[in-house]
């Protein structure tokens, strides 16, 4: 194997890539979709509520940011679940 051939760009997949996906934009939700979002918020603003959390970030992979992505925000809000409280957190 020469020089040539080990830096050469070869294609990663035959999939869409970030590039194609933010070039030609994601599909707009479906009606079931944003139902279902609606329903992912209303999670994240209860975990959010219980855990006393005041700001978070995320980000995703794909080319919808992860607000427009019911499971990752059940996914957030399932992290802020499992944040204990700050009340258990005093020193006795």
């Amino acid at each position: 194997m020469g020089l040539r051939s080990l830096f050469r760009k070869r294609p990663t997949s035959s999939g869409p890539t970030e590039a194609t996906l933010s070039a030609a934009g994601p599909e707009p939700l479906t009606a079931e979709q944003l139902v279902e979002l609606e329903a992912a918020w209303a999670e994240l603003t209860a975990a959010a509520e219980a855990s006393e959390v005041t700001n978070f970030s995320a980000c995703t992979r794909g080319g919808r940011s992860w607000t427009e992505n019911a499971a990752a925000v059940r996914a957030v809000a399932a992290t802020l679940r499992e944040l204990p409280a700050m009340e258990d957190q005093t020193p006795k």
